[in-house]
This record gives structure tokens, sequence and C-alpha cells, in this order.
């Protein structure tokens, strides 16, 4: 008992730290900023390292270093601090973000539509990773969502229907934002840009991606770097929900994708620029 009097403290202490570290790396993961992370994490344990041979001059240099480290901490991750305290206040109005407000039957009955008119289209939706990088390939909204916006920002005449729009916090954050293509070489080469920008997002960050082929209609959800295609009615608003709503099991989203996923080697992709 005496032991565990003594370890408990330690041991919530290192699981506190640990948390706070994970934590802190899921939130830039995906973005320029996991390098500089990665880096100073390395910096720490060349620091730690040294104190315990008792290097001295590594150790003052270092101590001087973290001095005037920290300010330069603050300014490099600025835009990944402010986003973090953001995402804290409205993380449980983001969970139910397809749940109220009728937000969820928006998207949903926007992309239907498009599908039936042969519309392409690209919507990325922001999760736990930060799109911001992105947002700003685009030209900026802060829209309040409606399918009437959806369609007429996606209509083929509209500037910005060959960019993708991503949704961030219940708004539409951007329109005509470009994302970065995937290299994975298992992607069918007739796959078009559409999907290929799908999935290459998915693969950096953890957002999903609605797909809307302008060459055969059908509608496909992306979610890290798996493509399920022919999703039609309810299977979309299955899948969706599944993603977003709190009361679903985590993980319950991508087992569904998986179960409903098309071979992409096997399906033709769709040729839309």
């Amino acid at each position: 008992m005496e032991i565990l009097t003594i370890l408990w403290r330690p041991a919530l202490e290192v699981l506190i730290i640990w948390a706070v570290v994970y934590w802190l790396f899921r939130l830039i993961q995906g973005t320029q900023a996991v390098q500089v992370f990665l880096g100073l994490v390395l910096f720490a344990l060349i620091f730690q390292v040294a104190k315990i041979f008792q290097l001295n001059t590594i150790v003052w240099v270092f101590t001087k270093l973290f001095a005037f480290g920290m300010i330069a901490f603050l300014i490099l991750f600025q835009p990944e601090l402010r986003r973090a305290l953001e995402r804290i206040g409205r993380t449980t109005i983001w969970r139910g973000f397809l749940q109220r407000g009728g937000l969820f039957d928006e998207v949903i009955d926007a992309c239907e539509a498009m599908a039936k008119a042969k519309i392409g289209a690209l919507i990325a939706i922001e999760r736990e990773v930060g799109l911001k990088n992105f947002i700003e390939t685009g030209v900026v909204l802060n829209a309040q969502i409606s399918e009437a916006l959806i369609r007429s920002l996606f209509w083929k005449g509209s500037p910005l229907h060959d960019g993708a729009m991503i949704i961030q916090g219940g708004l539409i954050a951007s329109c005509g934002s470009l994302l970065p293509l995937t290299q994975n070489p298992q992607v069918a080469k007739t796959m078009g840009t559409r999907h290929r920008a799908a999935i290459g997002l998915t693969e950096e960050t953890d957002a999903v991606c609605i797909v809307v082929s302008e060459e055969t209609g059908q509608v496909s959800v992306c979610v890290y770097g798996k493509l399920t295609q022919n999703l039609e009615g309810e299977n979309l608003r299955r899948v969706l929900k599944s993603l977003f709503v709190a009361e679903v099991p985590k993980g319950f989203g991508y087992k569904l994708l998986k179960s409903l996923r098309i071979n992409l080697d096997k399906t033709p992709g769709s040729k839309e620029s």
C-alpha cells in the first residue's frame, strides 16, 4: 500500500502529460505544423539525454534556446492554438452537426439533386483535423448551409464549380478550394480528378468527402482514403449519420463503408476534371 501511495502521483502526471501530447499531435496531424512539433519533441529528448550524461555545455545551450523557444512556439502554432480553443468550445455542438437544424438534410438533398442532374461536386467536411490550409486556397464564404446554395455553387456555370467545398463547424467555410490528389498507385487510372482529390485529402486528414460524379451521377463517400461508390438514398444517409452522430459507436461508419465499398480496380472512375 505504501508503494501505491508513493507511485500514484507520478503515474497520474505521466498519464496526463501523455494525453496532452497525444491530443496536440492529433490536433495538428495532417497540417504543416506536425514537422515542427516532431522537431520540438526531438530537441526535448536530446535535452533529457544531455542531462542524464551531464553534458553541461549542451544543457546550457538548450536551456537558453528553450527560453526563447516558448515565444517562437506561440508564434508558430498560433493558428493551431486558436483552432484548439475554438474546438474545445464547439465540440458538443459539432458532434451533433448533422443531427440539428436540418443541416444534415440540406447536404444530403443537395447531393441527391445534383446526382439526378449529373452536376459534379466535391464536398469535404472537417472533423478533428483542421482544414485551414485547404480553406485558404479557395474563396472563403463562412455561409449558412442550404441546399440551394450548395447547388448554385456547383452549377456548371459557376466559376467555383471545379473546386472543393469545405464545411467547417456547421458552415460552408470555402468553395473552389484545391485538395491534394492521391499518389496511391492502387487507385484506378480511370478515376476522375474529384475522386482522386477526395482520396488524397482523406489520406492526410480525418475529413469526410462526398463526391458527385458529373459523368455517371453516382454519389460516393470517402474516409481514411477508402472510397465507397454508388451510394443512394438511405445508404448515403446511413453512412453519413454513422460518421457524425455521437450516439453511433466510434468506428461504425468506417466499418459500414468497408462493408459497402466497391473494389476500385473493378469500378471505372468518372472522367470529370
